[in-house]
């Protein structure tokens, strides 16, 4: 391992992880499993990719690596309803990832943020070791407190490549919700047909 290696890899992600760890830490990871790291193939897995790779799969554990959210007065207080956001994370377990999408809602009270935003924050607090119900929670209370929102309704629906790859070797797919505040029963049916016409349900 040389300084440059380290150093090259700092620069480039910018990022506040311990690059030198990393790079032993994967090192040793593939010599336990009888690799050789320092083949042609192997040499950049360690000394760069794979800590360059963990550096952005773990932003949400740095604050300026967090979205500014910036918002604009409301003119109503009606639901905002925001289908379909792509979510990848990885599981605190077994480092393995486990994807899928976030249907989220929120009532604002005086402001509403940017709906590119909402996507950008969930990117962000996706970004740790974590696992799916947390990270469901997670992002129902971290978007209330940082749009000050009556009330946040939160559905992930996941798979998990440790199931998937290992263990039971079976792809299926884990629902999680989590609310905040507490939403009306025509909220709670707009916000449930809004999932359903994404998905193309009758």
């Amino acid at each position: 391992m040389t300084s440059t290696h380290s150093q090259i890899a700092t620069d480039e992600a910018e990022s506040d992880i311990d690059y030198e760890k990393a790079q032993r830490g994967v090192r040793l990871l593939l010599e336990a499993v009888g690799e050789d790291p320092d083949s042609d193939a192997l040499a950049e897995t360690w000394q760069r990719r794979v800590p360059d790779a963990f550096a952005t799969l773990t932003e949400c554990q740095r604050e300026n690596a967090k979205p500014t959210m910036r918002t604009f007065d409301a003119e109503t207080n009606n639901l905002v309803v925001k289908t379909g956001i792509p979510v990848y994370s990885l599981c605190e377990h077994h480092l393995l990832p486990f994807f899928g999408t976030i249907n989220l809602a929120y009532r604002p009270t005086d402001e509403v943020v940017g709906l590119s935003k909402l996507t950008r924050y969930v990117r962000w607090q996706s970004r740790q070791l974590t696992m799916q119900e947390r990270l469901t929670n997670d992002i129902a209370s971290g978007l209330a407190e940082e749009l000050d929102a009556a009330t946040v309704l939160v559905e992930m629906n996941a798979t998990h490549l440790c199931e998937a790859m290992r263990g039971v070797e079976t792809e299926s797919t884990t629902t999680t919700r989590a609310t905040v505040g507490e939403p009306t029963e025509a909220e709670r049916e707009r916000f449930q047909a809004a999932i359903n016409h994404t998905e193309g349900k009758q």
